[in-house]
């Protein structure tokens, strides 16, 4: 499922831009609350319409508390909204742990846009970015959702086959840019921790400066392929 395709998945890039910036040098954005509780505390349901809800809930592993996601054939995700500079906060950190692979997954194809576990980071939209039209478009919907969609996102995937290190704008638009983190069913079952530079990446990518960063999103889907996925998410934060 794309972030971007259709008005009803233009939600999941609404990000509340009231957040003040953090004077930390390290932003945690790792969840809080109660095991069974299904949003954690700072993070917002992501949910859309005539589509079936993947659920998420908060557990406890082995004295970690990570937010389980099920999916089957549903699509919905969580955000943590955020409002500071990539360059102040450049390095995203994070661990996930995938029970196994969507089948049908394919990086270049709509019908194959699942994963069983992405985290994007989103970033503001800039209107001296935009050409006339995309302003126009960029208007209209925050007259329908009372906020701009996001300038643009990097989100990070576990992929089917496709190679660690890829490179992709999303199958449904170029303002979303897929980056394969994991593939194949090898570390399947084990917790994988990472760091990407995500200024770095954003240039990489775009081919320019980053706005400021305005979410942090998870997300496992499968809607496109129909098909069933579990992926934990832990100790996710930005910084240096």
């Amino acid at each position: 499922m794309s972030i971007f395709h259709s008005t009803a998945r233009t939600a999941l890039l609404i990000v509340a831009l009231t957040a003040h910036p953090a004077m930390a040098q390290l932003l945690q954005l790792g969840f809080s609350g109660a095991p069974g509780r299904d949003t954690p505390q700072d993070w917002k349901a992501l949910t859309f319409k005539n589509k079936a809800l993947t659920s998420y809930r908060l557990v406890d592993d082995a004295g970690t508390l990570a937010l389980e996601a099920r999916s089957s054939a549903a699509a919905s995700g969580l955000i943590r909204p955020l409002n500071v500079d990539a360059k102040d906060y450049p390095v995203l950190r994070w661990r996930w742990r995938v029970e196994g692979l969507i089948e049908k997954s394919n990086l270049a194809r709509k019908q194959g846009d699942d994963y069983p576990a992405r985290i994007y980071v989103t970033f503001a939209y800039d209107p001296k970015r935009a050409g006339v039209a995309q302003r126009l478009k960029y208007q209209a919907a925050k007259l329908v959702y009372g906020e701009y969609p996001p300038h643009a996102a990097i989100s990070y995937i576990w992929a089917r086959s496709e190679p660690v290190g890829t490179a992709a704008p999303n199958a449904y638009t170029d303002r979303a840019h897929m980056i394969v983190v994991d593939s194949g069913s090898a570390d399947l079952g084990r917790w994988i921790a990472h760091e990407r530079n995500v200024y770095e990446d954003y240039r990489r990518v775009f081919g320019e400066e980053p706005p400021p960063v305005s979410g942090v999103a998870i997300m496992t889907d499968t809607d496109d392929t129909g098909e069933t996925a579990s992926a934990r998410f832990a100790q996710i934060s930005l910084g240096r």
